[in-house]
Protein backbone atom coordinates (compact mmCIF):
# COMPACT_ATOMS: atom_id res chain seq x y z
CA UNK A 1 0.00 0.00 0.00
CA UNK A 2 1.21 3.49 -0.87
CA UNK A 3 0.74 5.38 2.38
CA UNK A 4 2.26 8.30 4.26
CA UNK A 5 1.64 10.29 7.39
CA UNK A 6 2.92 13.86 7.56
CA UNK A 7 2.56 16.57 10.19
CA UNK A 8 3.20 20.28 9.89
CA UNK A 9 3.39 22.48 12.97
CA UNK A 10 3.87 26.23 12.75
CA UNK A 11 2.88 29.22 14.88
CA UNK A 12 -0.20 29.50 12.64
CA UNK A 13 -1.33 25.89 12.12
CA UNK A 14 -0.98 22.32 13.35
CA UNK A 15 -1.84 19.80 10.65
CA UNK A 16 -1.68 16.03 10.44
CA UNK A 17 -2.41 14.09 7.25
CA UNK A 18 -2.72 10.36 6.62
CA UNK A 19 -2.81 9.60 2.90
CA UNK A 20 -3.35 6.25 1.19
CA UNK A 21 -3.14 6.39 -2.61
CA UNK A 22 -4.49 2.84 -2.87
CA UNK A 23 -7.65 3.54 -0.95
CA UNK A 24 -11.37 3.32 -1.55
CA UNK A 25 -12.34 7.00 -1.44
CA UNK A 26 -12.85 7.33 2.31
CA UNK A 27 -12.17 10.56 4.14
CA UNK A 28 -12.09 11.77 7.74
CA UNK A 29 -11.76 15.54 7.65
CA UNK A 30 -11.55 17.92 10.59
CA UNK A 31 -10.06 21.11 9.21
CA UNK A 32 -12.30 23.64 10.93
CA UNK A 33 -13.27 24.91 7.46
CA UNK A 34 -16.50 23.11 6.49
CA UNK A 35 -16.50 24.05 2.80
CA UNK A 36 -12.90 22.87 2.45
CA UNK A 37 -13.88 19.56 4.09
CA UNK A 38 -16.59 19.18 1.44
CA UNK A 39 -14.10 19.83 -1.37
CA UNK A 40 -11.41 17.53 0.09
CA UNK A 41 -14.02 14.80 0.28
CA UNK A 42 -14.52 15.21 -3.48
CA UNK A 43 -10.78 14.62 -4.03
CA UNK A 44 -10.88 11.46 -1.91
CA UNK A 45 -14.03 10.04 -3.51
CA UNK A 46 -13.13 10.81 -7.11
CA UNK A 47 -9.43 10.05 -6.67
CA UNK A 48 -10.17 6.78 -4.88
CA UNK A 49 -7.69 7.73 -2.18
CA UNK A 50 -8.14 7.54 1.57
CA UNK A 51 -7.54 10.90 3.22
CA UNK A 52 -7.49 11.79 6.90
CA UNK A 53 -6.79 15.39 7.87
CA UNK A 54 -6.83 16.97 11.32
CA UNK A 55 -6.06 20.68 11.38
CA UNK A 56 -6.07 23.48 13.89
CA UNK A 57 -5.36 26.93 12.60
CA UNK A 58 -5.69 30.62 13.38
CA UNK A 59 -9.27 30.73 12.10
CA UNK A 60 -9.95 33.70 14.39
CA UNK A 61 -7.94 35.69 11.82
CA UNK A 62 -9.22 33.93 8.69
CA UNK A 63 -8.91 30.59 6.91
CA UNK A 64 -5.94 31.51 4.71
CA UNK A 65 -3.13 29.89 6.71
CA UNK A 66 -5.17 26.75 7.39
CA UNK A 67 -6.19 26.18 3.78
CA UNK A 68 -2.74 26.93 2.37
CA UNK A 69 -0.94 24.77 4.94
CA UNK A 70 -3.30 21.85 4.30
CA UNK A 71 -2.35 22.09 0.62
CA UNK A 72 1.34 22.15 1.57
CA UNK A 73 1.06 19.16 3.91
CA UNK A 74 -1.03 17.18 1.43
CA UNK A 75 1.66 17.84 -1.19
CA UNK A 76 4.41 16.71 1.18
CA UNK A 77 2.59 13.44 1.89
CA UNK A 78 2.02 12.92 -1.82
CA UNK A 79 5.70 13.45 -2.68
CA UNK A 80 6.76 11.08 0.07
CA UNK A 81 4.60 8.33 -1.42
CA UNK A 82 5.26 8.63 -5.15
CA UNK A 83 9.04 8.82 -4.77
CA UNK A 84 10.81 8.37 -8.11
CA UNK A 85 7.45 7.61 -9.84
CA UNK A 86 8.65 4.33 -11.37
CA UNK A 87 5.87 2.54 -13.21
CA UNK A 88 3.33 5.36 -12.85
CA UNK A 89 1.37 6.85 -15.73
CA UNK A 90 2.69 10.31 -14.76
CA UNK A 91 0.02 12.24 -16.68
CA UNK A 92 -3.64 12.57 -15.79
CA UNK A 93 -6.57 14.62 -17.02
CA UNK A 94 -10.28 14.94 -16.40
CA UNK A 95 -13.26 17.00 -17.48
CA UNK A 96 -16.06 17.20 -14.93
CA UNK A 97 -19.46 18.89 -15.36
CA UNK A 98 -21.95 19.80 -12.67
CA UNK A 99 -25.13 21.20 -14.16
CA UNK A 100 -24.06 24.44 -15.89
CA UNK A 101 -20.44 24.29 -14.67
CA UNK A 102 -17.58 22.53 -16.47
CA UNK A 103 -13.92 22.29 -15.47
CA UNK A 104 -10.81 20.54 -16.75
CA UNK A 105 -7.74 19.54 -14.74
CA UNK A 106 -4.49 18.25 -16.25
CA UNK A 107 -1.63 16.91 -14.11
CA UNK A 108 1.99 16.03 -14.82
CA UNK A 109 4.01 14.39 -12.05
CA UNK A 110 6.91 16.33 -13.50
CA UNK A 111 9.01 17.01 -10.41
CA UNK A 112 8.69 20.70 -11.32
CA UNK A 113 6.09 22.77 -9.46
CA UNK A 114 3.91 24.88 -11.72
CA UNK A 115 0.30 25.98 -11.41
CA UNK A 116 -1.86 27.53 -14.12
CA UNK A 117 -5.20 28.44 -12.55
CA UNK A 118 -7.91 29.83 -14.83
CA UNK A 119 -11.05 30.03 -12.72
CA UNK A 120 -13.13 33.20 -12.66
CA UNK A 121 -15.57 32.60 -9.86
CA UNK A 122 -18.92 34.31 -10.26
CA UNK A 123 -18.80 35.53 -6.67
CA UNK A 124 -16.12 36.08 -4.04
CA UNK A 125 -17.52 33.83 -1.32
CA UNK A 126 -19.27 30.50 -1.05
CA UNK A 127 -21.05 30.91 2.25
CA UNK A 128 -18.26 32.41 4.35
CA UNK A 129 -15.49 30.69 2.37
CA UNK A 130 -13.26 33.05 0.35
CA UNK A 131 -12.86 31.53 -3.13
CA UNK A 132 -9.32 32.99 -3.40
CA UNK A 133 -8.27 30.26 -0.97
CA UNK A 134 -8.91 27.58 -3.59
CA UNK A 135 -5.95 28.92 -5.54
CA UNK A 136 -3.88 28.96 -2.33
CA UNK A 137 -4.71 25.31 -1.61
CA UNK A 138 -3.67 24.19 -5.09
CA UNK A 139 -0.54 26.39 -5.02
CA UNK A 140 0.52 24.76 -1.75
CA UNK A 141 -0.12 21.26 -3.13
CA UNK A 142 1.66 22.01 -6.41
CA UNK A 143 4.76 23.48 -4.76
CA UNK A 144 5.20 20.59 -2.33
CA UNK A 145 3.75 17.79 -4.47
CA UNK A 146 6.24 18.78 -7.20
CA UNK A 147 3.67 18.61 -9.98
CA UNK A 148 2.63 20.69 -12.95
CA UNK A 149 -1.08 21.44 -12.64
CA UNK A 150 -3.43 23.16 -15.09
CA UNK A 151 -6.92 24.03 -13.85
CA UNK A 152 -9.47 25.57 -16.21
CA UNK A 153 -13.11 26.36 -15.56
CA UNK A 154 -14.98 26.80 -18.82
CA UNK A 155 -18.46 27.66 -17.56
CA UNK A 156 -20.50 28.15 -14.45
CA UNK A 157 -23.11 30.48 -13.00
CA UNK A 158 -22.88 29.06 -9.47
CA UNK A 159 -19.58 29.41 -7.58
CA UNK A 160 -20.20 26.24 -5.57
CA UNK A 161 -20.66 24.29 -8.80
CA UNK A 162 -17.50 25.83 -10.25
CA UNK A 163 -15.46 24.85 -7.20
CA UNK A 164 -16.91 21.36 -7.03
CA UNK A 165 -16.10 20.62 -10.67
CA UNK A 166 -12.51 21.74 -10.05
CA UNK A 167 -12.01 19.49 -7.02
CA UNK A 168 -13.74 16.50 -8.61
CA UNK A 169 -11.69 16.88 -11.79
CA UNK A 170 -8.51 17.19 -9.71
CA UNK A 171 -9.33 13.94 -7.91
CA UNK A 172 -9.98 12.10 -11.16
CA UNK A 173 -6.88 13.48 -12.90
CA UNK A 174 -4.75 12.59 -9.89
CA UNK A 175 -6.17 9.08 -9.90
CA UNK A 176 -5.12 8.64 -13.53
CA UNK A 177 -1.62 10.05 -13.01
CA UNK A 178 -0.82 7.75 -10.05
CA UNK A 179 -2.09 4.57 -11.70
CA UNK A 180 0.44 1.83 -12.32
CA UNK A 181 1.27 1.49 -16.00
CA UNK A 182 1.74 -2.23 -16.64
CA UNK A 183 3.61 -1.52 -19.87
CA UNK A 184 6.17 0.60 -18.00
CA UNK A 185 6.65 -1.46 -14.84
CA UNK A 186 9.80 -0.35 -13.03
CA UNK A 187 10.48 2.42 -15.54
CA UNK A 188 10.67 6.08 -14.64
CA UNK A 189 8.28 7.80 -17.11
CA UNK A 190 10.76 10.30 -18.48
CA UNK A 191 13.26 10.38 -21.34
CA UNK A 192 15.69 11.97 -18.85
CA UNK A 193 15.53 8.87 -16.67
CA UNK A 194 14.54 10.92 -13.65
CA UNK A 195 11.70 13.12 -12.48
Amino acid sequence: MRRAQVSRNTLETQISINLNLDGTGKSVLETGVPFLDHMLDQIARHGMIDLEIAAKGDLHIDAHHTVEDIGITFGQAFTKIVGDKKGLRRYGHAYVPLDEALSRVVIDLSGRPGLVFNVDFVRAHIGDFDVDLIHEFFQGFTNHGLITLHIDNFSGKNAHHQAETVFKAFGRALRMAIEHDSAASGIIPSTKGTL
